[in-house]
């Protein structure tokens, strides 16, 4: 039985949603789990499979974006005086698959959970900056799947659309050096393309906010964590699309969970 949590609280607005495209996909149980309930112990992480961090607002973005959340995960114990950290560690080592979509991309960043060069965990190497147009963007992009990537979400995809929604969703990085070793070890997931494209581009507004080397999405090294800045919940039926009335059905987001789901079942 494939169980999926995803965690709400703070200013996040897409769990319902994301919640939804989970149940789609194929998870035989679906729940969402305030963040303050995990505090409380009246959830456990390891009761789960599947974690999914959603989309929106943590604490307004007031400190950037995911910054306040990434400290309240680092540094918060339970109840029962077990940091909230050692319990993210547990699942991940259980064998558990994370996702995160842009709020929780910016979350997965910020702790330092991608793009976990080096096998390092919790070690912050990259992050994500405010939009280059100076401007929240809410538009549909065009995706190119990394072939080469070990990520179990994205497999057997070669591309995707879907739409994005944020603020601060440009990829930067303290070096050109580091972004080398993410594109030759392969933990670029996703990238920006234009139409009928399939090389990255740098090119708004294909490339909605500036993210060097067109990075939409990133992997960790063992391919069981996933955080990318558009909303595959929100691409749940072809109806979604903005241009299904002229017959342009696309390869819709909740096959990124579906491809969770049955990673999981079978492994």
């Amino acid at each position: 039985m494939i169980k999926t949590l995803i965690i709400s609280g703070f200013g996040t607005n897409s769990h319902r949603e994301t919640a939804y495209a989970a149940s789609l996909a194929g998870s035989d149980k679906v729940e969402i789990m305030h963040f303050a309930d995990l505090v409380s112990l009246k959830g456990r992480l390891k009761d789960y499979q599947f974690l999914i961090f959603p989309g929106g607002f943590l604490d307004g973005d007031d400190l950037g974006a995911a910054q306040t959340a990434a400290i309240r995960w680092r540094y918060l114990k339970n109840e029962s005086n077990i940091a909230l950290l050692d319990m993210l560690n547990e699942f991940i080592y259980s064998g558990g698959l994370i996702l995160g979509i842009c709020n929780g991309f910016q979350l997965l960043v910020k702790l330092g959970l991608l793009p976990g060069l080096g096998e390092k965990k919790f070690v912050r190497q990259v992050s994500l900056a405010p939009n280059k147009s100076a401007k929240f963007e809410d538009r549909w992009v065009n995706l190119k799947v990394n072939p080469n990537s070990k990520c179990v979400f994205t497999q057997n995809l070669s591309s995707l659309k879907m739409p994005v929604r944020h603020g601060e969703g440009r990829l930067v990085a303290e070096n050109q050096q580091l972004l080398e070793k993410l594109d030759s070890e392969n933990l670029i997931a996703l990238t920006y393309t234009k139409p009928d494209s399939i090389q990255p581009t740098m090119e708004y507004p294909y490339n909605p906010n500036g993210s060097v080397g067109g990075i939409a999405g990133l992997t960790d090294p063992s391919g069981h964590i996933l955080g990318l800045m558009p909303h595959p919940e929100a691409f749940h039926h072809f109806g979604n699309h903005p241009k299904w009335t002229r017959g342009e059905l696309d390869t819709p987001g909740t096959l990124i969970f579906a491809n969770a789901i049955n990673y999981l079942r079978n492994n």
